[in-house]
């Protein structure tokens, strides 16, 4: 595989890469970004500096791997900057297909072996559908039918990491860095996506994020509309009802006290068999993906 060549798509690689060089600062860091960003394009499961050296540079592996691994954990670049960079190009040719459409909240594990990585412990790993010893980082995507982009990309750290100092300071883990739940990080993701201007969506999660009442009240502060999952105990006003007192602080679970708030598996049980519609929105793989839903249902949130 030659992405040096004149093909179309190596030709299309070296602007993309030159693009990025251009905001990691030093010149002599375009080579081993290059490099890098092939390593994790090649075939192969582990994506680690030692195996995408010797794919990149198989006659001079063990200089290659320094080469690498000095610019990914040594050298002084912003990711921010470069993910900003990565918009400016890549934005104007989503919206040629279509609008912005959505903004997606999710998380992406990373399995890992050791215990020296930067947030690593036995937690979730989606990857692998169990817990296991992994990485976290939580993510936001703009996206339309066309394709999806990240925008904004941070990892989450423990707590067990954020106690330990010893670790903390090994790892380079600034000091300034303090524990976010994942939520939180989320909300701090759509609050700059609205104060950088993106072109606004629909905010989609899943239950994960969408059962923490503090990031839904932060999203509906900040006027964005949101379809997130939820869990059936959360609990919600039914229709035709609402909280007596809007102004009430919430309590330690995220929501007001009200007597008339139920669950949300109870409030589906209640509404008539007509208020509900299957609503087909895509062809899958193997059949039209749809589900039943109720356009009349309306609740308040606890």
């Amino acid at each position: 595989m030659n992405l040096r060549g004149e093909g179309t798509s190596e030709v299309r690689f070296a602007a993309y890469m030159q693009g990025l060089a251009d905001v990691v600062g030093h010149a002599d860091r375009a080579g081993p970004l290059r490099d890098y960003c092939t390593g994790l394009m090649l075939p192969g499961e582990r994506k680690s500096v030692e195996p995408m050296a010797a794919k990149t540079a198989p006659a001079r592996t063990a200089a290659q791997h320094q080469f690498v691994a000095h610019f990914v954990g040594v050298a002084s670049w912003s990711d921010e900057k470069v993910l900003a960079k990565v918009r400016a190009m890549v934005l104007p040719s989503m919206e040629r297909h279509g609008p912005i459409e959505a903004w997606i909240i999710d998380d992406t594990a990373f399995p890992k072996q050791g215990t020296h990585s930067v947030g690593v412990q036995h937690q979730y790993c989606g990857q692998l559908g169990k817990e296991a010893n992994c990485q976290v980082a939580v993510s936001l995507s703009i996206a339309n039918h066309s394709a999806s982009l990240p925008v904004a990309y941070r990892l989450y750290l423990p707590k067990e990491w954020i106690e330990d100092e010893a670790r903390r300071d090994k790892a380079g883990v600034p000091l300034d860095i303090s524990f976010k739940t994942k939520p939180e990080i989320a909300l701090e993701q759509i609050r700059w996506a609205c104060e950088a201007g993106l072109p606004r969506g629909v905010v989609l999660m899943d239950a994960a994020y969408g059962t923490d009442s503090r990031l839904r009240t932060g999203m509906t502060a900040l006027g964005v509309t949101y379809v997130v999952g939820i869990q059936p105990k959360i609990l919600v006003w039914p229709p035709g009802a609402g909280p007596k007192r809007r102004g009430k602080p919430l309590n330690n679970t995220g929501r007001r006290d009200e007597p008339d708030l139920i669950s949300a598996k109870q409030m589906a049980l209640d509404l008539p068999k007509h208020a509900w519609r299957t609503i087909r929105w895509r062809e899958g793989s193997a059949d039209w993906l749809s589900s039943r839903f109720c356009p009349r249902a309306r609740s308040g949130r606890a």
